[in-house]
């Protein structure tokens, strides 16, 4: 990991109090214009005293790489994800700051009711590198699709010209309901995945739940069931316990301030959730700055 030395800043804390230093800038890798990562990256870094460096990338995997390399100090990820890492790369987490919603994504008039309607069609999976395409692959095994459907890796704005062009039949975005550019579409429909959850989690673990799209949201008369995937703050375990307690203090204090305008409404930081990483241990920074906060 990249040693260069990061001096404690000015941060808020609950209650309005703060404690007073310096800070040197993060790198905080986050994901592609236009989704959540990007967005609650953004927020993130303008909290954090001095602001901190958003890196634009493909998504969870091409995250986990910029830790390994020393690129980036903080990444955003899916809790899936995690799982498959590299162990050298030593993981922890600073907190799980929302969920992430499977969105499998069709044209209004297009025949498919279910996943198994997609078999001999054309899917992308979302970026190469992003999370979604490893949740897509695990959901496409289940579903006993893995040979039949053709598989392609678009970043979200170019999937959503390709499908409003009919080059391929369906996307999968992971991210926060509504996403903004989906929103915009007016003929997209939400296949359910909630039937795929057991075999996801027989297979893969308990990280996967099924969580609702609500009525409404792009344009759906009904709710839609569909499958989440906590999202992860995560640094590598060398990261030096005063910046992990300092970007801790942040998500707790701040925590209005982190949530992207797309997940208003549907997601919120709280302390009970922020603390729930799953199998990932908290960084012993973040654990202390926890318990210091709320006991």
């Amino acid at each position: 990991m990249n040693r260069r030395v990061f001096l404690l800043g000015v941060l808020g804390c609950v209650g309005g109090c703060a404690t007073t230093g310096r800070a040197g800038e993060l790198s905080v890798a986050a994901g592609e214009r236009g989704g959540m990562y990007f967005d609650f990256a953004t927020l993130l870094a303008g909290q954090l005293d001095p602001p901190s460096r958003v890196v634009e990338t493909q998504g969870s995997l091409a995250n986990l790489a910029l830790l390994g390399s020393g690129a980036a100090q903080v990444a955003l990820t899916l809790a899936d994800a995690t799982g498959a890492a590299d162990p050298a790369l030593d993981l922890r987490a600073l907190g799980r700051v929302y969920e992430n919603y499977l969105q499998l994504v069709v044209r209004a008039d297009d025949p498919a009711r279910r996943v198994a309607d997609l078999a001999g069609r054309v899917v992308s999976l979302g970026a190469a590198g992003s999370g979604a395409s490893l949740s897509g692959e695990r959901m496409l095994g289940t579903a006993g699709l893995a040979a039949s459907v053709r598989v392609e890796h678009l970043r979200l704005a170019e999937a959503v010209a390709a499908l409003v062009e009919r080059r391929i039949d369906a996307l999968l975005w992971s991210g926060g309901v509504p996403t903004p550019i989906l929103a915009q579409l007016p003929d997209i429909r939400l296949l359910p995945l909630a039937d795929l959850l057991p075999g996801l989690r027989t297979a893969h673990g308990s990280v996967y739940e099924q969580v609702p799209v609500p009525a409404g949201v792009y344009g759906a008369t009904h709710e839609v069931s569909t499958i989440g995937v906590a999202n992860l703050l995560v640094c590598r375990a060398s990261l030096p316990d005063d910046v992990a307690a300092a970007v801790t203090r942040t998500l707790v204090g701040k925590a209005a301030a982190l949530v992207p305008e797309q997940a208003l409404g549907t997601q919120f930081l709280d302390v009970r959730s922020l603390i729930g990483t799953a199998d990932l241990p908290l960084h012993p920074g973040a654990a202390e700055a926890y318990r210091d906060l709320h006991g």
